[in-house]
């Protein structure tokens, strides 16, 4: 199974008191507003539904768990950098945040969802100056390809790279798109490790997927041809002798 796949709701936290007591290792997400954290979520979950998506910037304000497997945890942090939200909830953001970030042992890393066609913004900068610190590793999805041309893509890639080395190298990056749900398997590689899981055997999981659903596609269109070739014959609707 891959490797977020059997992402499970788990919980919403407001405080920091109330942080799970079994997790052994998380991964947390986080992301400027509408940069498309909560839809890449979705995707390497495979589940529309699983991180709420909203027009709404401050939409996410608490810390949301998600069980991987056991202590094993995803965590949807609050996306920041909101115009549009309370002061309260700002502050209690930074309450929240700022101590998860610097404090949780179990916080294997941080995944930074930025928007391809404009990354390393002032804010992003900010949440890199922030998390360095603990010396823990930062991934960077460049979200939205989709939406730049392949020399784009190769442009942001390169700059943002170039730029995420006054971090120190364990900052990594790569592109990604929800909608054209390009990128899962290169962010598993390098997410799976943070997660004390062998990536060799997500990427074996993944390949054992495509290859059972090969051969039911095989299957179905076996059955399809089988019948073209073989058509029932069509049922005699003369009146029988008398």
């Amino acid at each position: 199974m891959p490797l977020f796949q059997k992402a499970v709701f788990l919980t919403t936290v407001a405080n920091l008191a109330d942080l799970p007591l079994d997790a052994e290792r998380e991964v947390a997400f986080a992301g400027r507003s509408n940069a498309g954290k909560s839809s890449a979520i979705n995707t390497l979950a495979n589940h529309t539904r699983l991180a709420y998506v909203s027009k709404t910037p401050g939409r996410t304000q608490h810390l949301n768990y998600f069980t991987l497997a056991p202590g094993k945890y995803l965590v949807d942090l609050p996306g920041y950098g909101f115009a549009k939200a309370p002061e309260e909830i700002r502050a209690q953001w930074d309450r929240l945040m700022g101590p998860y970030l610097a404090r949780r042992e179990q916080l294997a890393g941080l995944v930074i969802i930025m928007d391809s066609r404009h990354p390393f913004t002032e804010l992003d900068r900010h949440m890199l100056d922030w998390f360095a610190p603990t010396g823990k590793p930062v991934h960077i999805m460049l979200s939205k390809a989709d939406k730049l041309t392949r020399a784009e893509q190769s442009k942001s890639l390169r700059v943002t790279r170039e730029a995420a080395k006054a971090w120190g190298d364990r900052v990594t990056v790569q592109l990604f798109s929800s909608l054209k749900k390009t990128g899962i398997e290169e962010a598993e590689a390098v997410l799976a490790p943070w997660l004390g899981i062998d990536p060799e055997e997500v990427r074996a999981a993944a390949e054992a997927k495509k290859e059972a659903a090969a051969a039911a596609e095989k299957r179905r269109l076996d059955k399809i041809n089988k019948v073209k070739r073989n058509p029932r014959p069509a049922a005699d609707k003369s009146s029988p002798d008398e």
